[in-house]
């Protein structure tokens, strides 16, 4: 059975004068769908591995991923036929973008489609911190009715510092703008961008006015643990912190150090730099040092990277991918 549906498959990819995409993620079903409606012919392969992946990527004109696998020189360099990578998600750190796009290939992301739900989790978790909303849940659940140690703070009057000014950082400050607190945003690699729901400053003066710091950037060399001792050392004022972007921007040892000694009085952490790590199969015991800090603290926000997870995003990040994919064509 199984030479057959090789057999099969192979006979349908070199019969086909239609354009053949390969499925190595599942993504919502509207992917599929609105392309196979313009002729294309999709193969859900979610269970190929790296090595199968490789073997057969020469006969796709292109691909749809995640985060599966890694999608290097090696990779890219079997795919001869490839004209796009579609990467159902913002980050493209999996990616050799610049090789690919060396070799004609179009690197589509869709951060478009999470940017809502990115935004509406980082600026839950930062309310669900100011207000004890964790704790003081636990605490009622056990029939603790604490008032006076759960006394909250505001975000009104507060100014709010975001670094990124992308389809992640703008739609934050976009749900900031009801509360009636000061946005500041940076971006390194973006200018003239002030609106109504933030104001364009330098990172001088982030470090200046920020009570609330936001991180909205790509996993890159340049970004690789950018929030460290040094870095957060460099506020003037105490922070509350929040990153819903990349783990690996975060030194967590020194976050933790800096929680210790105040300077960071609380956290919300979507990701952290430990997800490369099987959590599932790990004695808690034995997690870094740092992490069971983290995971022990009243002063911590934690999620497992679901900020953009949501059943919206899932639909829409389809949509966004099939709209880029047929213009390609």
């Amino acid at each position: 059975m199984d030479l057959l549906c090789t057999f099969a498959f192979t006979n349908q990819l070199n019969m086909s004068s239609a354009r053949n995409i390969l499925f190595i993620d599942s993504v919502h079903p509207l992917l599929q769908k609105e392309l196979e409606a313009k002729g294309f012919i999709c193969h859900l392969q979610y269970e190929w591995s790296r090595e199968k992946i490789g073997e057969e990527l020469h006969k796709f004109d292109g691909i749809v991923i995640r985060s599966r696998i890694k999608l290097d020189k090696e990779m890219i360099g079997k795919g001869t036929k490839l004209k796009f990578i579609a990467r159902a998600g913002a980050g493209m750190e999996n990616i050799d973008v610049v090789y690919a796009e060396s070799k004609g290939i179009k690197c589509l992301p869709s951060a478009e489609g999470n940017r809502d739900a990115v935004a509406e989790h980082a600026l839950g978790m930062l309310l669900c911190l100011f207000n004890n909303i964790c704790r003081a849940d636990r605490e009622v659940r056990q029939g603790v009715w604490i008032r006076e140690g759960n006394r909250g703070v505001e975000l009104q009057g507060k100014t709010v510092g975001i670094i990124g000014y992308g389809n992640m950082g703008s739609a934050f400050a976009q749900r900031l703008k009801g509360f009636d607190c000061t946005v500041l945003a940076y971006d390194k690699y973006k200018k003239n961008f002030s609106n109504e729901y933030v104001r364009e400053t330098t990172l001088e003066e982030i470090f200046e006015k920020t009570d609330v710091l936001s991180i909205h950037l790509p996993l890159t060399v340049e970004t690789n643990y950018i929030v460290n001792h040094s870095f957060l050392e460099k506020f003037k004022k105490n922070i509350y912190f929040i990153n819903t972007s990349r783990g690996k921007q975060v030194n967590t040892d020194d976050l933790v150090e800096c929680m210790k000694s105040g300077k960071v009085i609380g956290a919300c952490l979507d990701v952290m730099e430990y997800e490369s790590l099987s959590f599932e199969g790990l004695d808690k015991s034995n997690l870094p040092a740092s992490f069971q800090y983290l995971a022990k603290s009243d002063r911590v926000v934690l999620t497992p990277h679901i900020a953009g997870w949501t059943h919206e995003s899932n639909e829409k990040i389809s949509a966004i991918l099939a709209n880029k994919i047929i213009a390609l064509f």
